[in-house]
C-alpha cells in the first residue's frame, strides 16, 4: 500500500490564517492526503480569533510573538524552532501563504531541509522591491525556492512565467480569501456589530485600516490627518478605524485623530466582526492586500492608500482606486465618492476579479495529483466543482 503523502501548512498572521483556513479545512477532508497544521504565532491575538472562527486546531504552535518584535526577531525564532517540526513531520510538501515573514522564513527553512515548498498566492508583484515592505521581497524570494506555484490570477501566473519559473508547477486557482470571505459574509448577515458600533446605521459607515511598514512615519500621519478632515466634513457618516496593535502605527496616527465623535478608533476586530462591519459600509479606505480582494464581493468601493498595488486586477476592473498617502488626494477622492452617487455606483458595480470561492478546492485537487504522482492534464486545470465545508 502506497504511503499517504503529508502536507504541512505553516502560517502565523491573521491575514494568512484567513486565506489558509479554507485550504486547511479542504485538505483535512481529503482521505488521500495527511494534513498537518503549524502556526507560528507571528500575530497572537488576531491569529487566535481566526482559528476559533474556522474551527482549526493546529497540531503545532511555535508561539514566536514578542513585544515590538523586529523582522530579525521573527526570522531568528523561526529558523531556530521550525526545524524541529520539519524533522518530526517529514512532509512531502510545505505550504506557505502570500508574503509574510512567517511565509518566507518557513519556506527558507523548508528549502534548507530539502523539502518541497508550495506557495499559495504566488506571483503577486509590484515594480518596487521595497513596496510593500518587506512583503514584496518575501514573495519574490519564496517563488525562487518553491516548486509549486498556486497563482491566484492570470496576471500572477504571467509574472511567474516571465521570471522563468517551471511552467509545469504553475497553476491558476483563484484567491482563497474569496472562499473564506464568502463563508464569513454569509454568517455576518445576521451578526450584530460589537460595542461601541451597535447602533451605527448601515450605509453610513466608512471603514478604515492602515498599518504598512513602508508608511511608518509621515505617511501614516498624513492618513490620520486625512481621516480627521473627512470626519469633520461628513458628520452624518461614522468613520470606523480598528487600529492595528503595532504601537508604532498607533504612535504615528493617534495624535491626529482626536476630538471627533464620528471618528471612532477601536481595538482590532475579530474576522467575523470585521466582515460584518465591512458589509454595512459605504466606502472602505485601506492599505491592506486582503481587503482589496474581499470588498469587491460586497460591491463596496475601495480607496487603496498605497502608491502601487500588486492587485492590479481590481484597479483595472474599477472596483479599486490607488490614492497613495497624500492627505489631499485621500480627502479629494473620498469626498468625490461620498458626495456623488454615480461615482460610487461606478465602482460598486465593477464586480470581483479575484475569484469565485472555489480556490481551496482547486488547490486540494492539484496537491492530490502532484503528490500521488498522477499526471495532471492541461484540461484538468479548470476545476469547477466545489465542496468547501468549514467545520463550524
Amino acid at each position: 500500500m502506497a504511503k499517504i503523502p503529508t502536507v504541512l501548512s505553516v502560517f502565523g498572521t491573521r491575514p494568512d490564517a484567513i486565506k489558509m483556513a479554507p485550504v486547511v479545512l479542504e485538505l483535512q477532508n481529503r482521505k488521500s492526503i495527511k494534513h498537518v497544521a503549524c502556526v507560528t504565532g507571528q500575530h497572537r491575538q488576531m491569529l487566535d480569533t481566526v482559528l476559533e472562527l474556522f474551527g482549526i486546531k493546529p497540531r503545532h504552535d511555535l508561539d514566536i510573538m514578542t513585544e515590538r518584535q523586529s523582522l530579525e526577531d521573527i526570522a531568528l525564532r523561526l529558523l531556530n524552532d521550525l526545524p524541529t517540526i520539519l524533522d518530526k513531520v517529514q512532509p512531502d510538501i510545505v505550504l506557505v501563504h502570500g508574503d509574510t515573514s512567517t511565509a518566507f522564513i518557513s519556506a527558507l527553512s523548508t528549502y534548507y531541509h530539502r523539502f518541497r515548498v508550495g506557495h499559495v498566492e504566488a506571483g503577486l508583484r509590484t515594480p518596487n522591491l521595497y513596496v510593500p515592505f518587506p512583503e514584496e521581497a518575501n514573495r519574490r524570494l519564496i517563488d525562487t525556492i518553491c516548486s509549486l506555484h498556486l497563482a491566484p490570477t492570470d496576471n500572477a501566473a504571467k509574472a511567474l512565467h516571465a521570471e522563468n519559473a517551471d511552467p509545469s508547477g504553475i497553476f491558476v486557482t483563484g484567491n482563497t480569501v474569496v472562499d473564506a470571505f464568502l463563508f464569513t459574509a454569509e454568517k455576518a448577515k445576521d451578526h450584530p456589530l460589537p460595542e461601541p458600533l451597535t447602533d451605527l446605521e448601515p450605509g453610513k459607515i466608512v471603514t478604515i485600516t492602515a498599518h504598512r511598514r513602508e508608511s511608518w512615519g509621515e505617511d501614516l500621519a498624513n492618513i490620520g490627518r486625512a481621516l480627521a478632515t473627512l470626519a469633520d466634513r461628513f458628520p452624518d457618516f461614522t468613520f470606523v478605524f480598528p487600529i492595528h496593535l503595532n504601537p508604532i502605527v498607533r504612535e504615528n496616527m493617534m495624535p491626529h485623530m482626536e476630538g471627533l465623535d464620528n471618528l471612532v478608533v477601536i481595538e482590532p476586530l475579530g474576522y467575523l466582526d470585521f466582515v460584518a462591519l465591512m458589509s454595512r459600509s459605504y466606502l472602505i479606505l485601506t492599505d491592506s492586500g486582503g481587503i482589496q480582494e474581499e470588498a469587491p464581493s460586497l460591491g463596496i468601493p475601495v480607496l487603496v492608500m498605497r502608491e502601487v498595488t500588486e492587485r492590479q486586477e481590481g484597479v483595472d476592473a474599477g472596483c479599486l482606486e490607488l490614492v497613495g498617502t497624500s492627505e489631499k488626494t485621500i480627502v479629494d477622492r473620498a469626498c468625490a465618492i461620498l458626495t456623488d452617487p454615480d461615482e460610487h455606483a461606478r465602482m460598486a458595480q465593477a464586480g470581483n476579479p479575484y475569484g469565485d470561492g472555489k480556490a481551496s478546492w482547486r488547490i486540494a485537487n492539484i496537491l492530490e495529483r502532484v503528490l500521488t504522482g498522477e499526471d495532471l492534464e492541461e484540461g484538468e486545470r479548470e476545476l469547477d466543482e466545489f465542496h468547501f465545508t468549514p467545520s463550524v
